[in-house]
Protein backbone atom coordinates (compact mmCIF):
# COMPACT_ATOMS: atom_id res chain seq x y z
CA UNK A 1 0.00 0.00 0.00
CA UNK A 2 1.34 3.44 -0.85
CA UNK A 3 2.13 6.00 1.85
CA UNK A 4 -0.65 8.21 0.55
CA UNK A 5 -3.19 5.45 1.21
CA UNK A 6 -1.77 4.76 4.64
CA UNK A 7 -1.91 8.38 5.77
CA UNK A 8 -5.19 9.53 4.26
CA UNK A 9 -8.36 10.09 6.21
CA UNK A 10 -9.66 6.61 5.37
CA UNK A 11 -13.31 7.03 6.25
CA UNK A 12 -13.79 10.39 4.55
CA UNK A 13 -11.91 9.40 1.41
CA UNK A 14 -13.67 6.06 1.10
CA UNK A 15 -17.13 7.55 1.52
CA UNK A 16 -16.34 10.04 -1.22
CA UNK A 17 -15.18 7.21 -3.48
CA UNK A 18 -18.25 5.11 -2.76
CA UNK A 19 -20.49 7.86 -4.01
CA UNK A 20 -18.90 7.52 -7.46
CA UNK A 21 -20.41 4.07 -8.08
CA UNK A 22 -20.97 2.63 -11.57
CA UNK A 23 -24.18 2.64 -13.53
CA UNK A 24 -23.48 -0.75 -15.01
CA UNK A 25 -23.21 -2.34 -11.59
CA UNK A 26 -26.76 -1.39 -10.74
CA UNK A 27 -28.20 -3.21 -13.71
CA UNK A 28 -26.01 -6.24 -13.18
CA UNK A 29 -26.22 -6.74 -9.44
CA UNK A 30 -29.99 -6.40 -9.27
CA UNK A 31 -30.70 -8.24 -12.49
CA UNK A 32 -32.78 -10.76 -10.54
CA UNK A 33 -34.76 -9.98 -7.39
CA UNK A 34 -36.83 -12.15 -5.12
CA UNK A 35 -39.98 -11.62 -3.07
CA UNK A 36 -39.76 -12.57 0.60
CA UNK A 37 -42.91 -11.04 2.09
CA UNK A 38 -44.52 -14.47 2.51
CA UNK A 39 -41.81 -15.69 4.90
CA UNK A 40 -41.44 -13.55 8.04
CA UNK A 41 -38.68 -15.76 9.45
CA UNK A 42 -35.97 -14.78 6.99
CA UNK A 43 -32.95 -13.70 9.07
CA UNK A 44 -31.95 -10.90 6.70
CA UNK A 45 -35.34 -9.25 6.36
CA UNK A 46 -35.10 -5.47 6.69
CA UNK A 47 -31.31 -5.43 6.62
CA UNK A 48 -29.43 -3.75 3.79
CA UNK A 49 -26.14 -5.02 2.36
CA UNK A 50 -23.62 -3.06 0.26
CA UNK A 51 -21.11 -5.21 -1.65
CA UNK A 52 -17.85 -3.72 -2.92
CA UNK A 53 -15.41 -5.01 -5.55
CA UNK A 54 -12.69 -3.89 -7.93
CA UNK A 55 -13.38 -2.78 -11.48
CA UNK A 56 -12.30 -6.17 -12.84
CA UNK A 57 -15.19 -7.77 -14.73
CA UNK A 58 -13.69 -11.16 -13.84
CA UNK A 59 -14.88 -10.63 -10.26
CA UNK A 60 -18.53 -10.04 -11.12
CA UNK A 61 -19.48 -13.73 -11.18
CA UNK A 62 -18.15 -14.52 -7.69
CA UNK A 63 -19.64 -11.36 -6.20
CA UNK A 64 -23.08 -11.84 -7.73
CA UNK A 65 -23.24 -15.44 -6.51
CA UNK A 66 -22.81 -14.22 -2.92
CA UNK A 67 -25.36 -11.47 -3.48
CA UNK A 68 -27.98 -13.95 -4.69
CA UNK A 69 -27.35 -16.19 -1.70
CA UNK A 70 -27.83 -13.21 0.62
CA UNK A 71 -31.09 -12.36 -1.16
CA UNK A 72 -32.27 -15.91 -0.46
CA UNK A 73 -31.82 -15.11 3.22
CA UNK A 74 -33.99 -12.01 2.90
CA UNK A 75 -31.28 -9.34 2.86
CA UNK A 76 -31.83 -6.26 0.72
CA UNK A 77 -28.71 -6.24 -1.44
CA UNK A 78 -27.74 -2.92 -3.00
CA UNK A 79 -25.81 -2.64 -6.27
CA UNK A 80 -22.11 -3.07 -5.67
CA UNK A 81 -19.65 -0.20 -5.64
CA UNK A 82 -16.25 -0.37 -7.33
CA UNK A 83 -13.01 0.76 -5.68
CA UNK A 84 -9.32 -0.06 -5.76
CA UNK A 85 -8.32 -2.92 -3.46
CA UNK A 86 -6.75 -0.82 -0.67
CA UNK A 87 -9.95 1.25 -0.42
CA UNK A 88 -12.15 -1.83 -0.63
CA UNK A 89 -10.57 -3.19 2.53
CA UNK A 90 -10.85 0.18 4.27
CA UNK A 91 -14.51 0.56 3.26
CA UNK A 92 -15.45 -2.85 4.64
CA UNK A 93 -13.39 -2.38 7.80
CA UNK A 94 -15.01 1.00 8.53
CA UNK A 95 -18.54 -0.19 7.79
CA UNK A 96 -18.91 1.96 4.67
CA UNK A 97 -19.48 -1.32 2.79
CA UNK A 98 -20.57 -4.75 4.01
CA UNK A 99 -18.40 -7.31 2.23
CA UNK A 100 -16.06 -8.14 -0.61
CA UNK A 101 -16.00 -11.55 -2.30
CA UNK A 102 -12.56 -11.26 -3.87
CA UNK A 103 -10.03 -10.99 -1.06
CA UNK A 104 -6.92 -12.99 -1.97
CA UNK A 105 -4.78 -14.22 0.90
CA UNK A 106 -1.84 -13.69 1.16
CA UNK A 107 -1.89 -11.49 -1.96
CA UNK A 108 -3.95 -8.80 -0.21
CA UNK A 109 -2.32 -9.30 3.20
CA UNK A 110 -0.88 -5.77 3.27
CA UNK A 111 -4.28 -4.20 2.53
CA UNK A 112 -5.95 -6.41 5.15
CA UNK A 113 -3.43 -5.41 7.80
CA UNK A 114 -3.55 -1.68 7.00
CA UNK A 115 -7.37 -1.68 7.17
CA UNK A 116 -7.34 -3.08 10.71
CA UNK A 117 -6.92 -6.82 10.20
CA UNK A 118 -8.86 -9.30 12.30
CA UNK A 119 -9.93 -6.56 14.71
CA UNK A 120 -12.15 -4.96 12.08
CA UNK A 121 -12.61 -7.62 9.39
CA UNK A 122 -14.08 -11.11 9.33
CA UNK A 123 -12.23 -13.67 7.16
CA UNK A 124 -13.36 -17.27 7.64
CA UNK A 125 -13.62 -20.15 5.21
CA UNK A 126 -12.01 -20.40 1.77
CA UNK A 127 -14.30 -19.31 -1.06
CA UNK A 128 -12.00 -20.55 -3.83
CA UNK A 129 -8.67 -22.30 -3.37
CA UNK A 130 -5.37 -22.67 -5.18
CA UNK A 131 -4.84 -19.55 -7.29
CA UNK A 132 -1.39 -19.40 -8.90
CA UNK A 133 0.60 -16.32 -9.94
CA UNK A 134 3.89 -15.72 -11.62
CA UNK A 135 5.82 -14.83 -14.74
CA UNK A 136 5.16 -16.38 -18.14
CA UNK A 137 6.87 -16.42 -21.54
CA UNK A 138 5.90 -18.05 -24.80
CA UNK A 139 6.96 -21.68 -25.05
CA UNK A 140 8.65 -21.26 -28.44
CA UNK A 141 11.11 -18.69 -27.11
CA UNK A 142 11.62 -20.60 -23.87
CA UNK A 143 12.61 -23.76 -25.71
CA UNK A 144 14.70 -22.06 -28.39
CA UNK A 145 16.82 -20.20 -25.82
CA UNK A 146 16.51 -22.63 -22.89
CA UNK A 147 14.90 -20.00 -20.64
CA UNK A 148 13.46 -21.51 -17.46
CA UNK A 149 14.16 -18.87 -14.78
CA UNK A 150 13.38 -15.18 -14.51
CA UNK A 151 16.92 -14.26 -13.44
CA UNK A 152 18.29 -15.52 -16.76
CA UNK A 153 17.06 -12.20 -18.11
CA UNK A 154 20.09 -10.57 -16.50
CA UNK A 155 21.69 -11.59 -19.78
CA UNK A 156 21.14 -8.56 -22.06
CA UNK A 157 20.87 -10.78 -25.15
CA UNK A 158 18.04 -12.83 -23.65
CA UNK A 159 16.32 -9.75 -22.24
CA UNK A 160 16.41 -8.06 -25.66
CA UNK A 161 14.21 -10.84 -27.05
CA UNK A 162 11.30 -9.33 -25.10
CA UNK A 163 12.00 -5.69 -26.00
CA UNK A 164 8.85 -3.89 -27.17
CA UNK A 165 9.86 -0.21 -27.16
CA UNK A 166 13.30 -0.52 -28.71
CA UNK A 167 15.46 0.33 -25.68
CA UNK A 168 17.08 -3.11 -25.63
CA UNK A 169 15.50 -4.08 -22.28
CA UNK A 170 12.83 -6.73 -21.72
CA UNK A 171 9.36 -5.27 -21.22
CA UNK A 172 7.60 -7.22 -18.47
CA UNK A 173 3.84 -6.63 -18.50
CA UNK A 174 2.85 -6.46 -14.84
CA UNK A 175 -0.16 -5.91 -12.58
CA UNK A 176 -1.91 -2.61 -12.04
CA UNK A 177 -0.98 -0.30 -9.19
CA UNK A 178 -3.16 -1.09 -6.18
CA UNK A 179 -3.56 -4.79 -6.97
CA UNK A 180 -0.95 -6.02 -4.51
CA UNK A 181 1.15 -7.93 -7.01
CA UNK A 182 2.89 -4.78 -8.23
CA UNK A 183 4.90 -4.55 -5.00
CA UNK A 184 6.09 -8.14 -5.47
CA UNK A 185 7.11 -7.60 -9.09
CA UNK A 186 9.01 -4.39 -8.30
CA UNK A 187 10.71 -6.06 -5.33
CA UNK A 188 11.77 -9.13 -7.28
CA UNK A 189 13.15 -7.17 -10.25
CA UNK A 190 15.45 -5.41 -7.79
CA UNK A 191 16.17 -8.50 -5.65
CA UNK A 192 17.16 -10.64 -8.61
CA UNK A 193 19.36 -7.94 -10.17
CA UNK A 194 17.19 -7.24 -13.19
CA UNK A 195 16.96 -3.43 -13.05
CA UNK A 196 19.46 -3.01 -15.88
CA UNK A 197 17.80 -5.40 -18.31
CA UNK A 198 14.08 -5.53 -17.45
CA UNK A 199 11.47 -2.75 -17.50
CA UNK A 200 8.30 -3.23 -15.46
CA UNK A 201 5.50 -2.07 -17.79
CA UNK A 202 2.48 -1.04 -15.74
CA UNK A 203 -0.82 0.49 -16.76
CA UNK A 204 -4.18 -0.90 -17.80
CA UNK A 205 -3.48 -4.62 -17.47
CA UNK A 206 -6.39 -5.87 -19.62
CA UNK A 207 -5.35 -3.52 -22.44
CA UNK A 208 -1.68 -4.45 -22.08
CA UNK A 209 -2.58 -8.15 -22.15
CA UNK A 210 -4.67 -7.63 -25.28
CA UNK A 211 -1.53 -6.17 -26.89
CA UNK A 212 0.50 -9.10 -25.53
CA UNK A 213 -1.89 -11.59 -27.08
CA UNK A 214 -1.64 -9.77 -30.41
CA UNK A 215 2.16 -9.96 -30.21
CA UNK A 216 1.98 -13.68 -29.51
CA UNK A 217 -0.34 -14.26 -32.47
CA UNK A 218 2.16 -12.34 -34.63
CA UNK A 219 4.85 -14.81 -33.60
CA UNK A 220 6.74 -12.42 -31.32
CA UNK A 221 8.13 -13.31 -27.85
CA UNK A 222 6.00 -12.31 -24.85
CA UNK A 223 6.82 -11.81 -21.17
CA UNK A 224 4.09 -11.06 -18.66
CA UNK A 225 2.77 -11.51 -15.12
CA UNK A 226 -0.26 -13.81 -14.94
CA UNK A 227 -2.60 -15.38 -12.43
CA UNK A 228 -5.37 -17.93 -12.25
CA UNK A 229 -8.32 -17.81 -12.49
CA UNK A 230 -8.21 -15.48 -15.50
CA UNK A 231 -9.44 -15.96 -19.05
CA UNK A 232 -5.92 -15.63 -20.41
CA UNK A 233 -4.92 -19.08 -19.12
CA UNK A 234 -7.59 -20.58 -21.37
CA UNK A 235 -6.08 -18.90 -24.44
CA UNK A 236 -2.35 -18.91 -23.67
CA UNK A 237 -2.33 -22.22 -21.88
CA UNK A 238 0.47 -23.04 -19.42
CA UNK A 239 2.57 -25.87 -20.78
CA UNK A 240 1.21 -25.48 -24.31
CA UNK A 241 1.46 -21.95 -25.71
CA UNK A 242 3.32 -20.51 -22.71
CA UNK A 243 5.38 -21.65 -19.71
CA UNK A 244 5.87 -20.41 -16.15
CA UNK A 245 9.29 -18.99 -15.29
CA UNK A 246 10.82 -19.97 -11.98
CA UNK A 247 12.66 -17.60 -9.64
CA UNK A 248 16.07 -18.43 -8.13
CA UNK A 249 14.74 -18.35 -4.57
CA UNK A 250 11.79 -17.11 -2.50
CA UNK A 251 11.72 -13.38 -1.85
CA UNK A 252 8.62 -11.40 -0.92
CA UNK A 253 8.23 -7.80 0.32
CA UNK A 254 6.34 -6.26 3.23
CA UNK A 255 4.18 -8.43 5.47
CA UNK A 256 4.90 -11.43 3.24
CA UNK A 257 8.67 -11.22 3.80
CA UNK A 258 10.07 -14.64 4.63
CA UNK A 259 7.27 -16.51 2.84
CA UNK A 260 8.37 -19.72 1.12
CA UNK A 261 6.92 -19.52 -2.38
CA UNK A 262 7.93 -23.00 -3.49
CA UNK A 263 4.84 -24.87 -4.67
CA UNK A 264 3.87 -28.48 -3.85
CA UNK A 265 5.21 -29.54 -7.27
CA UNK A 266 8.67 -28.33 -6.23
CA UNK A 267 8.69 -25.37 -8.60
CA UNK A 268 9.03 -21.78 -7.43
CA UNK A 269 7.15 -19.17 -9.46
CA UNK A 270 7.88 -16.36 -7.00
CA UNK A 271 4.38 -16.19 -5.49
CA UNK A 272 2.67 -18.47 -2.96
CA UNK A 273 -0.62 -20.11 -3.85
CA UNK A 274 -3.54 -17.90 -2.87
CA UNK A 275 -7.00 -18.62 -1.54
CA UNK A 276 -9.99 -16.36 -2.15
CA UNK A 277 -12.11 -15.30 0.83
CA UNK A 278 -15.36 -13.47 1.38
CA UNK A 279 -14.39 -10.74 3.82
CA UNK A 280 -17.04 -8.89 5.81
CA UNK A 281 -17.18 -6.07 8.32
CA UNK A 282 -16.54 -7.80 11.65
CA UNK A 283 -19.15 -5.94 13.69
CA UNK A 284 -21.80 -6.47 11.00
CA UNK A 285 -21.00 -10.17 10.68
CA UNK A 286 -21.28 -10.66 14.43
CA UNK A 287 -24.73 -9.05 14.35
CA UNK A 288 -25.75 -11.12 11.32
CA UNK A 289 -24.81 -14.75 12.01
CA UNK A 290 -26.73 -16.02 8.98
CA UNK A 291 -24.62 -13.93 6.62
CA UNK A 292 -21.50 -14.74 8.63
CA UNK A 293 -22.12 -18.47 8.23
CA UNK A 294 -22.80 -17.98 4.52
CA UNK A 295 -19.50 -16.12 4.04
CA UNK A 296 -17.72 -18.94 5.87
CA UNK A 297 -19.15 -21.95 4.01
CA UNK A 298 -19.61 -20.83 0.40
CA UNK A 299 -17.12 -22.53 -1.92
CA UNK A 300 -16.66 -22.51 -5.67
CA UNK A 301 -14.01 -24.41 -7.68
CA UNK A 302 -11.37 -22.17 -9.23
CA UNK A 303 -11.88 -23.89 -12.58
CA UNK A 304 -15.54 -22.80 -12.59
CA UNK A 305 -14.39 -19.19 -12.24
CA UNK A 306 -11.92 -19.64 -15.10
CA UNK A 307 -14.61 -21.09 -17.35
CA UNK A 308 -16.96 -18.20 -16.63
CA UNK A 309 -14.13 -15.71 -17.25
CA UNK A 310 -13.58 -17.32 -20.64
CA UNK A 311 -17.25 -16.69 -21.48
CA UNK A 312 -16.59 -13.01 -20.72
CA UNK A 313 -13.69 -13.07 -23.14
CA UNK A 314 -15.93 -14.60 -25.80
CA UNK A 315 -18.37 -11.70 -25.55
CA UNK A 316 -20.84 -12.82 -22.87
CA UNK A 317 -20.12 -9.82 -20.66
CA UNK A 318 -23.43 -7.95 -20.43
CA UNK A 319 -25.34 -7.81 -17.12
CA UNK A 320 -27.90 -10.30 -18.42
CA UNK A 321 -25.08 -12.66 -19.38
CA UNK A 322 -23.52 -12.59 -15.91
CA UNK A 323 -26.92 -13.19 -14.32
CA UNK A 324 -27.43 -16.14 -16.62
CA UNK A 325 -24.00 -17.56 -15.73
CA UNK A 326 -24.73 -17.32 -12.02
CA UNK A 327 -28.22 -18.78 -12.36
CA UNK A 328 -26.83 -21.65 -14.43
CA UNK A 329 -24.17 -22.36 -11.82
CA UNK A 330 -26.77 -22.37 -9.04
CA UNK A 331 -29.03 -24.71 -11.01
CA UNK A 332 -26.14 -27.08 -11.68
CA UNK A 333 -25.23 -27.06 -7.98
CA UNK A 334 -28.71 -26.62 -6.50
CA UNK A 335 -28.24 -29.09 -3.67
CA UNK A 336 -25.03 -27.38 -2.59
CA UNK A 337 -26.57 -23.91 -2.86
CA UNK A 338 -29.66 -24.93 -0.88
CA UNK A 339 -27.36 -26.43 1.74
CA UNK A 340 -25.62 -23.11 2.19
CA UNK A 341 -28.94 -21.36 2.76
CA UNK A 342 -30.10 -24.02 5.25
CA UNK A 343 -26.88 -23.80 7.26
CA UNK A 344 -27.07 -20.00 7.28
CA UNK A 345 -30.65 -20.04 8.56
CA UNK A 346 -29.70 -22.58 11.22
CA UNK A 347 -26.88 -20.32 12.39
CA UNK A 348 -29.35 -17.47 12.85
CA UNK A 349 -31.66 -19.67 14.93
CA UNK A 350 -28.77 -20.69 17.22
CA UNK A 351 -27.71 -17.12 17.91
Amino acid sequence: MSKSVQTMNHSQHTRRQLLLGTAGAAALSMGHTFSWAADPNLPGKGITVLPVKSALAEENFQTLLVMKALQQLGYTVKPWEELDYPLIHVAVANGDATFMANHWNPHHAEFYKQAGGDAKLSRKGVYSAGAAQGYMIDKKTAEAHKITHLDQLKDPKLAALFDIDGDGKADLIGPNAGWGGEAVVAHQIKEFGLQGTVTYTQGNYPALIADTLARFKAGKPVLYYAWTPYWLSNVLRPGQEVVWLQVPYSSMPGVQAGTDTKLPNGRNYGFPLNNEYIVGNKVWVEKNPAAGKLFEIMQIPINDISRQNQLLREGESKPADINRHVDAWIKAHQKTFDGWIAQAKAAALKS
